[in-house]
């Protein structure tokens, strides 16, 4: 037998908490219920075994923390699971049995014991908000109400899957450039360091005869062998404050301004964000969300604080009783098709088919933008990295050039 302690109400409306023993939750749940009370919430108390306990928490530890795939994979597992008429318990117990990862597989025991204890689904995974956003929760409450549990769990997996898919792309877009710029900045650290101090000694007492590139990047390499660490302590400063502003309100602010301004990539944020957006709208006033909720959820979920902002306006003019587009004319945000499109779907009462589309639009015109974006960076690094490397090589190659000439 376990031991669980539960809070529970009487018929009087009062609140008891304590403890029993039980074989399982559902046991626990049984007793108290036998006794009148309604179970508000039971959790297994921990075992007596303090290094046991330790030496779980290490393991999970190791494992990292539970992906987005984790979730994913869960959803989909739990939809067929469902559709196949299995119970909701039954079929928590048996993806749990077969999860590996240590970390996800006590979380999705202890939802399992919640469901037993008579709690709703959704309110038993709104415990593990980094793992089960607000989209996630409130299609899930909402299919609770409507029956469609299953149906509402494959368009959960779905845009999970699309969201996971949509990450990859743009994370895969910034890889070949990180490679190139760090590349470069190794070559010419290199350089600096390695090759030119070699021609210290060719060049020392001639420093009048030298092109002024090449006395500065002598001076330069100089200064890098000779005082490296005072360099390498000011960038990892000046990294870590740029790091540390960004994760204030104002620096964040500042960076998805940026991103939605520089030219290369500008296009691209702006595809990501208009296709999540509406993606995320779409899917909760299809799954009858109410409209204030599906708005604050969409700017939470939007990724980027000019379009949080954005929807927080939406959400205040529909708050006082006016149309979504009465907000979304005033901002240019959005591009005025979108907003048109917008405007004839509320019109005709099909919002969430008509923002369905325009997500599947941007999503397509997203892939369009990355593949243009990466192969616009390409040749710019390969540029730069060449006119550095290029730069440095001549820096070296004509004062040699020239001293020949003086010696004939």
């Amino acid at each position: 037998m376990a031991n669980y302690r539960f809070q529970a109400r009487n018929s009087q409306g009062q609140t008891q908490t304590g403890t029993l023993a039980a074989d399982n939750a559902a046991t626990a749940a049984a007793l108290l219920r036998n006794q009148g009370l309604h179970v508000l919430s039971l959790s297994p108390l921990a075992g007596a075994g303090g290094s046991a306990s330790l030496l779980e928490r290490f393991r999970d530890m190791n494992a990292g923390k539970p992906s987005e795939k984790h979730v994913l994979d869960f959803t989909t597992q739990l939809a067929v699971m469902i559709r196949a008429g299995i119970n909701l318990r039954a079929a928590l117990e048996g993806i749990a049995d077969q999860t590996e990862h240590r970390g996800f597989k006590r979380i999705i025991t202890t939802i399992k014991n919640d469901v037993e204890s008579g709690r709703q689904f959704s309110e038993a995974i709104a415990k593990y908000p980094k793992l089960f956003n607000p989209l996630y929760i409130n299609m899930v409450r909402a299919s609770e109400v409507s029956g469609a549990f299953s149906k509402m769990l494959d368009r959960i997996a779905g845009y999970i899957g699309q969201s996971i898919e949509t990450r990859k792309m743009v994370i895969g877009a910034a890889i070949y450039p990180g490679i190139i710029g760090t590349l470069a900045v190794g070559v010419t650290v290199f350089l600096l360091t390695f090759v030119l101090p070699k021609f210290k000694a060719v060049f020392e007492g001639k420093e009048d005869v030298l092109p002024w590139a090449t006395t500065f990047l002598m001076s330069l390499s100089e200064s890098m062998v000779n005082y490296w660490y005072y360099i390498v302590g000011a960038v990892a400063l000046v990294f870590g404050a740029l790091y540390a502003f960004t994760r204030t309100e104002v620096g964040s602010f500042w960076v998805d301004r940026v991103k939605l301004s520089v030219p290369v990539v500008k296009a691209m944020f702006r595809c990501l964000y208009i296709s999540r957006s509406l993606q995320t709208m779409g899917q909760l006033i299809n799954a009858g969300v109410p409209m204030l909720d599906t708005l604050a959820i969409t700017g939470d979920i939007s990724g980027n604080a000019i379009f949080r902002g954005l929807w927080k306006r939406v959400y205040t003019n529909v708050k006082q009783g006016k149309k979504i587009t009465q907000a979304l004319a005033k901002d240019n945000t959005l591009p005025r098709a979108v907003t048109q499109m917008i405007s004839a779907g509320e019109e005709s009462g099909k919002l969430g088919e008509v923002l369905d589309e325009i997500s599947a639009f941007y999503a397509r015109e997203l892939k369009d933008k990355i593949k243009a974006v990466t192969g616009m960076i390409e040749p710019i690094m390969i540029l730069a990295m060449g006119t550095v490397v290029g730069f440095i090589a001549m820096a070296i190659i004509l004062p040699i050039f020239k001293m020949s000439q003086i010696v004939k």
